[in-house]
């Protein structure tokens, strides 16, 4: 058995600490969480003690850090594979994997004008064309994989994999600035948002109270 610790922080901010939360809980996996908190200068204090690229998420496996939210996703789907954390079909599992890996490098504009904020209500900040070619991508995204293996289940590819848990803090996005989405693509988000891993970080993020100014541009 072994011993899993995932080092977090603001839950209301940090999207790249969602994935593997939701991920982690989604499919059952016990861990203990340690969470840290971002300041206002820049980084995540206390983060040196876990991470050699002191950044967050780290899992630590039997003492042992594995960092970048990907890297973290991968060493989960080899420690638990009966969990099916990537798809079986090994060109489902190529899409799924190739779809993160843009998620993890890509959508630029929407990252920067649409941070996370879940407990904020922004409709309409941060619209502009580049942010709308990112949003059209995750559709198409979105729509290919329900389409092609999303049979089974109300997510991409059926049952619950590391692609949703990846996608999942877009749909808190899409949520916060009120993003009009086709209506695959809503009926996916929706799906997301109603995971109970998702539902119980989203829970937990209202209830912070923390206020880092650099994640609030629209305050």
């Amino acid at each position: 058995m072994n011993s899993l610790k995932l080092v977090i922080a603001n839950k209301n901010y940090s999207s790249w600490s969602m994935r593997p939360w939701v991920l982690l809980t989604q499919a059952g996996i016990a861990f203990e969480e340690i969470q840290l908190k971002f300041s206002d200068a820049g980084g995540v204090p206390g983060i040196e003690a876990y991470s050699p690229a002191r950044q967050v998420p780290v899992l630590i496996v039997d003492g042992e850090p594995v960092w970048d939210s990907l890297a973290i996703c991968e060493a989960a789907a080899e420690l638990f594979p009966q969990q099916r954390l990537w798809p079986a079909d090994a060109r489902a599992r190529q899409i799924a994997r190739s779809i993160c890996a843009e998620m993890h490098a890509g959508f630029r504009a929407l990252r920067s004008a649409m941070p996370m904020n879940i407990r904020a209500a922004l409709p309409g900040r941060g619209m502009s064309p580049a942010v709308q070619k990112d949003i059209d991508r995750i559709v198409q995204i979105w729509e290919s994989c329900r389409a092609h293996y999303g049979a089974g289940g109300e997510l991409l590819f059926g049952h619950f994999t590391a692609a949703d848990a990846y996608y999942a803090p877009v749909a808190t996005r899409f949520s916060t600035y009120a993003v009009t989405l086709p209506p695959a693509a809503q009926r996916y988000a929706d799906a997301l948002l109603a995971l109970p891993s998702v539902r119980d970080w989203m829970a937990q993020a209202r209830r912070e109270t923390e206020f880092v100014r650099v994640d609030e541009p629209y305050a």
